[in-house]
């Protein structure tokens, strides 16, 4: 390995693995997907991923397979379900540099590429959370990056690259891991065949067959998901979680944002490295034609903002999928400015000129720092307020002084913390005349409920705790 490839993976396994447990599962997803993968290592159901004992079929089980998998082999902590997440940008990471060493880019520009990725705010944080969207971002960026040099040199190793990449992405997030590349997959080559005026059938052919074998691993789970659950199981995971959610007909889901969500969000997309993403596309806009490389890189952004700000569900953590191409098209702008830079010998312009390699490195030190001051500092103190590990300490407290505790009407944060943390699923109810019949059961019987308001007689609130701006209240007879 090249000095340049050697310091972007300890660069980026600083970035992605530095203090990765130091903190509690927070938000919502982390809780779920943790109380999902937590839930599937218990019954030691690997079809069927469950949450509080009910299916949870809104995605395929890649990342939970994972999850599950490090609890068992690295025992239960808040690091161990975020490992997958931490080596899947890390592979993108370093995938994204070898690959653009193989479209024959300078070492600095697949250097610089790498390292403005593993420092976007927000592909940063999501990495180093609990969840599949790194997971997806890896198989779109393996399978695109494939694709491309496919386009160049077409060799088994490519067509086995991009199968794998399709594979990941499907497992991890089903029909929407197959539309964000194939989007920019016909993009391409409709530009391609445009400008050069005549159509290509094998450029592609060759893409769709092979997206079927990368298909296959998804069949597999899919056969035997229907084994279990029959037509409605499989229906739940390709019609109503990925249909639905595009179309806004799966009501239930959330994320409903106005069509112009993402163009509001631009300004923080790719934070800090937004002026170099952006300035880089306007740059490069009339040499697309003659470039096929940026044209590629281009697309990869512009289609999938399309696709994604024509779904229903929105959220900016869909973004992710296109950070790779974002920092390609700001490490070849940044390029451009260092080249304009040579040409200033006098002035202020020429002192940075001179000093344009340290002042870099200054930027890029000062960001590196304050990411690696959050993991140790910033994220542990948000724990004060976001962790539900007090709320389940208080559980296990109340169970071992001989209370039968139950959730009522819990929502999936709170019941995938539960699981995750008591390492059990505690009973659950959901009517009133289920709640009335438990706690009248026994005096010492207990039920947790989470509400705007403290509950009314002749329910007892016996402690209140808060997780955020959620209150949540310890109530008997």
């Amino acid at each position: 390995m090249s000095r340049a490839a050697s310091s972007l993976l300890l660069l980026a396994a600083l970035l992605f693995f530095f203090a990765l447990g130091n903190h509690q599962l927070q938000g919502s997803t982390e809780a779920r997907v943790a109380g999902i993968a937590m839930e599937m290592h218990l019954d030691n159901d690997w079809v069927t991923p469950r949450l509080f004992g009910e299916p949870f079929l809104e995605k395929p089980p890649l990342s939970l397979w994972l999850d599950a998998g490090a609890l068992r082999v690295f025992g239960v902590s808040p690091w161990a379900v975020r490992l997958a997440s931490a080596v899947a940008g890390l592979l993108s990471v370093m995938l994204l540099y070898a690959m653009l060493r193989r479209f024959e880019r300078p070492k600095a520009i697949a250097w610089t590429a790498g390292i403005l990725l593993a420092t976007m705010a927000s592909y940063w944080s999501n990495v180093r959370g609990v969840g599949e969207d790194a997971l997806l971002a890896l198989g779109v960026t393996t399978a695109l990056l494939a694709f491309f040099q496919a386009q160049r040199e077409s060799t088994f190793g490519n067509s086995l690259l991009f199968a794998v990449g399709i594979a990941i992405a499907t497992l991890s997030k089903g029909v929407l891991g197959l539309a964000m590349p194939g989007v920019v997959i016909f993009a391409f080559l409709l530009a391609d065949n445009l400008m050069d005026k005549r159509f290509k059938l094998t450029d592609w052919l060759r893409p769709g067959l092979l997206t079927l074998v990368g298909l296959i691993p998804l069949m597999i789970w899919l056969a035997v998901l229907y084994q279990r659950g029959g037509v409605q199981a499989v229906s739940e995971v390709l019609l109503t979680n990925s249909v639905g959610r595009f179309s806004g007909s799966f009501v239930e889901a959330g994320h409903y944002e106005p069509f112009y969500y993402y163009l509001a969000k631009l300004p923080q997309a790719f934070l800090p490295w937004n002026i170099l993403v952006y300035l880089g596309l306007w740059h490069f806009r009339k040499d697309l034609k003659a470039n096929r490389y940026l044209l590629f890189f281009s697309l990869w952004i512009i289609a999938q903002f399309i696709l994604l700000t024509l779904a229903s569900s929105k959220r900016t953590v869909y973004l992710m999928s296109m950070t790779p191409a974002a920092a390609v098209i700001a490490a070849e702008y940044a390029g451009v400015l260092f080249d304009r830079l040579k040409d200033h010998k006098n002035g202020f312009v020429g002192r940075i000129a001179r000093h344009r390699q340290t002042l870099a490195a200054g930027i890029l030190t000062i960001v590196i720092a304050s990411y690696l001051g959050a993991a140790q500092w910033a994220l542990p103190n948000a724990d004060k307020h976001l962790s539900f590990l007090p709320l389940t300490e208080h559980i296990q407290s109340l169970q071992a002084s001989g209370s039968q505790v139950a959730l009522f009407q819990a929502n999936e944060r709170v019941g995938g913390a539960s699981v995750f943390y008591t390492r059990s699923v505690l009973k659950g109810l959901d009517t009133d005349a289920q709640l009335r019949d438990f706690l009248s059961a026994s005096p010492s019987n207990i039920a947790v409920i989470s509400g705007d308001s403290e509950p009314a007689a002749p329910l007892k609130v016996q402690k209140t705790m808060m997780v955020g701006r959620q209150a949540y209240y310890f109530v008997g007879y």
